[in-house]
């Protein structure tokens, strides 16, 4: 199983919220739910009943969060690659011609009449 849906339906577990863990996470809704979705897929049943005014843990979904916890916790720790500072180089786009040369035609070229 994925860590990082372990570590989303942890967060959901703790929350019985969508918008708050999905918030706490730094993650899009729709994100959260389609990872929980895959999670409950993976599983074979629901781990959570949502209704309108609440969510709550199945008696699956309590069972699994203990194994959940215990994998996340059995995971080595996961290091985010460290990118280098600062963006792409961009070439220039030749705006302009050097102040040295400003005011006499482009060599092999036609001036455009007016």
């Amino acid at each position: 199983m994925n860590i990082t849906l372990l570590v989303r339906f942890v967060a959901v577990a703790e929350e019985l919220h969508f918008p708050r863990a999905a918030q706490g996470l730094g993650i899009s809704l729709s994100a959260l739910y389609s990872s929980i979705a895959k999670l409950e897929d993976e599983v074979g049943s629901p781990l959570f009943v949502r209704n309108s005014a609440r969510t709550q843990l199945t008696e699956a979904g309590v069972l699994f969060l203990a194994t959940a916890r215990e994998e996340i916790a059995a995971a080595p720790p996961v290091e985010k690659p460290v990118s280098p500072a600062g963006g792409k180089a961009k070439a220039s786009k030749g705006k302009g011609r050097a102040p040295a040369v400003k005011g006499q035609p482009k060599p092999f070229k036609k001036r455009q009449g007016r």
